[in-house]
């Protein structure tokens, strides 16, 4: 874990509750409005409670009958009310309203803002713990455009109540930073734990936007959220937007692609395609509801210790510019990430991975922590639907590794043969074995040195984008004329 979640300030010296409440409601530009929908007025209540709040709430209100709901802000297409539609729904109504109930003569400085949230506590069986949307659009400047916070969290308290208050305590704290922190996103992202602890809440979707956050990338706050402990993985779509795990794997047959990416190259997306038209020809998988994951570990993403950030953009919009989608997770084993996707489905899942990384899998180092070692992870990773569909290797000598002759340590040899057999471990044979060769350190050291023939060894229009963004450390003198 990066850093302690209270931030990288001691407890004592992060601002009390009362006190962001009182900044907010004596600063006489700051006016607006509370909505909040499914875990009472929470985040309201810490601004009333702090003294000095009729010069900054207009209104406070709470739509939790449906009815009224749907007659405030309408009818969502999915007939659901925790979603992230229904949120912005909400954000875009409630500014309407100050805006057309304020005159904009009358009050020329003040800025104006909505704070929202659509959210479900803990249901009376304790099965689902929980889980909603909040928001805030606002201005920091009163002749300039709106900007918007919008995030995902999941409860992790078991009691309705805590729930509420977390949230409360949440609430103010995305308000106090949207308008005091704005200039420094990474540190608002830590601040809202101020006064939480990562076993009460976890956040796992954020996004900016608007004219304060134009130079904000989502995929790199996105990468904050799991260097901070905030939540085990993220998910990013192709546009660059964080999405909602959720929202992409739920009910889902998934194939996912575990890799450093660094950059994407030809091998790496004939094990996609390859293993995809084999995952596809399952029994039980359908076509139309399957999802590709391409996973990059934060182990990954190490260089030297350190998250190299820059690195991981590079990454990142490579693979968006394929139009695939991006989990960032915290997971190392694959055990985990497997339990991971395994609670938004029940479907049919498939890794595609190559031989080191099914050597790894059957190194006993990596499950030491667990009281059932090496079996118990085992029976975590392959009880489910699951199959591995393998990637050969091609030695030194030019011999290829596969299945059928790949070695593992001696004491798992018989583990390995039973998941062989059973048909959890499958051959891709249809591969192009004209690319064995290419590894994205090769490619690197190319780039490094000057050397052009890297280009063949990555997609088609990868290595284009990687000399116009200069990505890789790849200098534009590099590039060609007639490029």
């Amino acid at each position: 874990m990066e850093i302690t979640l209270k931030g990288d300030r001691e407890f004592d010296q992060i601002p009390s509750l009362r006190t962001k409440c009182l900044r907010i409601n004596l600063n006489e530009n700051i006016y607006g409005t509370f909505a909040e929908i499914g875990a009472g007025q929470e985040t309201v209540r810490q601004f009333f409670r702090a003294g000095g709040a009729s010069g900054t709430i207009a209104k406070a209100m709470s739509a939790y009958d449906k009815a009224f709901s749907d007659a405030i802000y309408g009818i969502e297409d999915d007939k659901r009310y925790v979603t992230e539609a229904r949120l912005r729904k909400m954000l875009d109504h409630e500014i309407n309203l100050v805006e057309e109930r304020l005159s904009r003569e009358e009050h020329p400085n003040k800025m104006f803002f909505t704070y929202a949230n659509t959210v479900a506590t803990i249901d009376f069986a304790k099965k689902y713990k929980g889980h909603g949307w909040v928001g805030i659009k606002y201005q920091v400047d009163a002749n300039q455009g709106y900007n918007e916070i919008v995030l995902h969290l999941r409860f992790k308290e078991t009691d309705a109540r805590l729930q509420q208050e977390t949230l409360g305590v949440l609430g103010t704290n995305l308000i106090y930073g949207a308008f005091y922190k704005y200039n420094e996103p990474k540190k608002l992202l830590r601040y809202l734990y101020d006064h939480l602890d990562k076993d009460q809440v976890e956040i796992d979707t954020i996004n900016f936007a608007g004219p304060v956050f134009e130079d904000v990338d989502n995929r790199l706050m996105s990468l904050q959220l799991v260097k901070n402990g905030m939540t085990d993985a993220v998910m990013f779509a192709p546009d660059g937007n964080n999405v909602l795990p959720a929202k992409v794997l739920y009910k889902k047959n998934i194939l996912a692609l575990r890799g450093s990416f660094r950059p994407v190259t030809k091998v790496n997306m004939d094990m996609y395609k390859k293993s995809y038209d084999m995952f596809i020809k399952e029994n039980k998988v359908d076509v139309d509801k399957t999802q590709v994951i391409f996973e990059i570990t934060l182990s990954n993403l190490r260089a030297e210790g350190e998250i190299d950030e820059q690195d991981f953009m590079d990454r990142a919009k490579l693979l968006c510019s394929l139009g695939q989608t991006v989990l960032i997770s915290n997971f190392q084993e694959y055990y985990k990430l497997v339990e991971y996707f395994s609670q938004y489905t029940k479907a049919r899942m498939g890794l595609a991975m190559g031989v080191n990384n099914l050597v790894d899998i059957f190194d006993e180092k990596y499950y030491r922590h667990l009281s059932g070692g090496i079996l118990e992870a085992f029976g975590k990773l392959f009880f489910k639907d699951l199959r591995v569909y393998l990637y050969p290797m091609q030695n030194d000598d030019d011999t290829i590794t596969t299945s059928e002759n790949l070695k593992v340590h001696p004491r798992m040899k018989e583990l390995y043969k039973f998941f062989k057999y059973n048909g959890k471990v499958v051959d891709i044979t249809d591969y192009d074995d004209s690319i064995l060769a290419i590894f994205s350190r090769t490619v690197l050291k190319m780039i490094a040195d000057g050397n052009d023939e890297w280009e063949r060894m990555l997609p088609e229009g990868v290595a284009k984008l990687i000399k116009e963004k200069s990505l890789f450390g790849c200098e534009t003198e590099q590039v060609h004329l007639g490029d």
